[in-house]
């Protein structure tokens, strides 16, 4: 196969060469996630301290809490929209930038915030980050890294939103929460590394750019015959998508022949079940509202914020070696051994705390604690790391626009009203209810999941594709 060389610049062949262009560029696409998770996680802090401070709680109502923590769900709603729409128009690279330069806004919003409506009117700024996770930083993670490493870079992205979270909850637990913006400011800055990216060869190749197209590759992915062969296949794809999208206009497609297809609809069910197994788990919201959660159970502020802490560090720990794991296990291994334990721990709680409503047994925090954190430590491990990430390989190429967009919303409006009517859940069912309810959500959609998701780890984009097309 013929590689130019000669059109690669010598400080790219030696960063491709020394150390993994790919890292560097993966790096700056997870910023948008560590922005969302500092987003989550500083309402947790803010809310206790703003009302500390005023000596009331009703400084910082109930109703407003939950809009702090939910808001930027239903912000990123029309921003999703926006930023898919504008990765096929003026390609992957401007469109990160727009979400970075974004990030520094919120920056600023999150330095200059007083009260819990400023923190708001931030909070619906971040919407535009949060979107920018769920649209042009996955598209872009995926075309930008090689089917060797995908996996592993796409599981590291969720871990980053827990790390923040953490990050934001231990800040605020011994100093004030406004140290929160020295992280995000570092983050946001980072972010602008985007301005040094090239553009994704995929997009270049969809717009007919095909030399351009050749040259970004080989700078991502080097020019060993195995890059070379993605590269030759990704650009026969793209020519003959190109070719069927001048018949599709002149013999009009309707959307009804497109929601029928198959290569459409099942990696959309399927993604949306993943984003529900994501948000369903609860982890999120145990996390979001850990302190409450905690003080209701354990009855104690003090253990509430050690445990909180204990919890959001074991969750970050094993999202982490639950990334390094994809790098050797198979994704359907990791998601639906994990998954099931992570399901047994949700009974398991649910039972020991409606037994101890009973009065059949003593509560016992430590008890409680334990049964958290070998929940935390299975759900971390497999259906976390991967319920976001697999998203991005399952889309179809041809209809990515349309995927990325249905996904989004449906990530984007499960995450917000889950985040949002959570506080009423715990009044209506009960912490035992609350559990129950999550572990036969999640036992619903892994069975489903189970029967038609099929194995990506190691396969191209279009190996992945052609599966549904079947």
């Amino acid at each position: 196969m013929n590689c130019s060389l000669y059109v690669i610049p010598d400080y790219i062949l030696y960063l491709c060469q020394n150390s993994p262009i790919s890292l560097f560029i993966s790096s700056g696409i997870w910023t948008p996630y560590f922005s969302v998770g500092l987003c989550l996680g500083t309402p947790t802090v803010f809310v206790p301290q703003y009302r500390r401070a005023a000596n009331c709680t009703d400084a910082v109502s109930v109703e407003m809490a939950s809009w702090l923590s939910s808001v930027f769900g239903y912000a990123s709603i029309p921003a999703a929209i926006f930023l898919t729409c504008l990765t096929s128009y003026i390609g992957r690279k401007k469109t990160f930038i727009i979400v970075s330069l974004t990030m520094c806004i919120v920056a600023i919003g999150y330095y200059l915030s007083e009260t819990p409506t400023h923190l708001l009117i931030t909070e619906i700024v971040q919407g535009i980050p949060h979107a920018g996770s769920m649209t042009v930083s996955i598209i872009a993670m995926v075309e930008y890294t090689s089917p060797k490493y995908r996996g592993f870079m796409l599981t590291m992205k969720t871990a980053n939103v827990f790390w923040a979270i953490w990050a934001a909850n231990a800040i605020g637990t011994f100093t004030h929460w406004r140290y929160i913006c020295v992280v995000i400011f570092i983050n946001a800055a980072y972010s602008l590394t985007s301005f040094f990216w090239p553009e994704s060869p995929t997009w270049l190749a969809s717009q007919g750019r095909i030399e351009e197209c050749r040259q970004a590759h080989r700078w991502l992915k080097g020019c060993d015959e195995d890059s070379e062969r993605e590269l030759e296949r990704l650009i026969e794809y793209q020519i003959e998508d190109r070719k069927n999208k001048l018949m599709r206009r002149r013999n009009f497609k309707s959307l009804m022949e497109i929601v029928v297809d198959k290569p459409f609809y099942m990696p959309v069910i399927l993604s949306s079940l993943m984003m529900m197994v994501h948000q369903l788990s609860g982890k999120q919201v145990c996390i979001l509202y850990a302190l409450d959660i905690l003080k209701k159970i354990t009855k104690s502020e003090s253990t509430a914020y050690t445990g909180m802490l204990i919890l959001d560090g074991i969750t970050v720990l094993c999202m982490y070696i639950g990334s390094f794991a994809s790098k050797v296990m198979k994704r359907r291994t990791l998601l639906f051994s994990f998954g099931s334990v992570s399901v047994f721990f949700l009974f398991l709680i649910s039972l020991y705390l409606y037994l101890a409503h009973l009065s059949v047994i003593s509560e016992n925090s430590y008890i409680t604690i334990s049964l958290l954190a070998g929940f935390s430590i299975a759900i971390a491990l497999g259906p976390l790391i991967l319920s976001t990430s697999l998203y991005g390989e399952l889309v179809s190429t041809k209809y990515k626009r349309e995927s990325v967009i249905i996904v989004s919303l449906v990530f984007a409006i499960l995450q917000a009203t889950l985040l949002k009517v959570s506080p009423h859940i715990f009044k209506w069912f009960d912490m035992h209810g609350m559990f129950l309810f999550y572990g036969l959500s999640v036992s619903i959609c892994l069975m489903i999941l189970y029967k038609y998701l099929p194995e990506t780890k190691d396969k191209t984009l279009q190996e992945i594709e052609k599966y549904f097309e079947r």
